[in-house]
Order: structure tokens, then C-alpha cells, then sequence
């Protein structure tokens, strides 16, 4: 049984707990990129090429999408799958490439 003194630091280690499992969700989340955008997200059959875009300008890119503020066949239903965590992780990982 927990005693109620032990609450505090459950939630703090909760809390330092939670990055680290969208770090985690951030290789499967890049990996449901490539279906569309192609091996390494180089783009494919004209759907856009992700790798070595801007990091800010795709974090911009999905946000967007997910306000629906940016037309889309269905990128605007799937970063609503992605906390913002796993999208700037995502991002991050496809700017990098080259």
C-alpha cells in the first residue's frame, strides 16, 4: 500500500518518465513516414521528400496540418495521432538526413 507522503514523488518520476517514452515512440513514428514519403523520406510517387528539410519548418508543416490549416488528403488526420513530442522528435530525425 502507498503511503500518501509517497504521492509527490511518484508524480515527479512520472513526469521525468514521460519524455524519455515520446523519445522512445519517435523511431515508430518516423517509420509511419515512410510509407508515404518514401525509403530514408526521400519522397515518392509525388508525394513530398522529408529529409533534409528545415526541422521548424516541418514542425510548422504539421502543425498546420493538424489545425487544418493547410490542405490535405490525410496528413491533417494523422499528426492528430502524434503528441507534439513525437512530431519534433520525427522532425528533428528527417532534417538531419541528407
Amino acid at each position: 500500500m502507498l503511503k500518501r507522503s509517497s504521492l509527490p514523488w511518484l508524480a515527479a518520476a512520472a513526469l521525468l518518465i514521460l519524455p524519455v517514452a515520446a523519445s522512445a515512440q519517435a523511431p515508430l513514428v518516423r517509420e509511419g513516414c515512410l510509407g508515404c514519403h518514401g525509403a530514408n523520406g526521400a519522397g515518392a510517387s509525388g508525394v513530398p521528400g522529408l529529409a533534409g528539410r528545415d526541422a521548424q519548418e516541418l514542425r510548422a508543416l504539421m502543425s498546420a496540418y493538424r489545425a487544418n490549416e493547410r490542405p490535405a488528403t490525410i496528413m491533417n488526420r494523422i499528426v492528430r495521432g502524434y503528441t507534439d513530442e513525437e512530431l519534433a522528435a520525427a522532425a528533428d530525425y528527417f532534417s538531419k538526413l541528407r
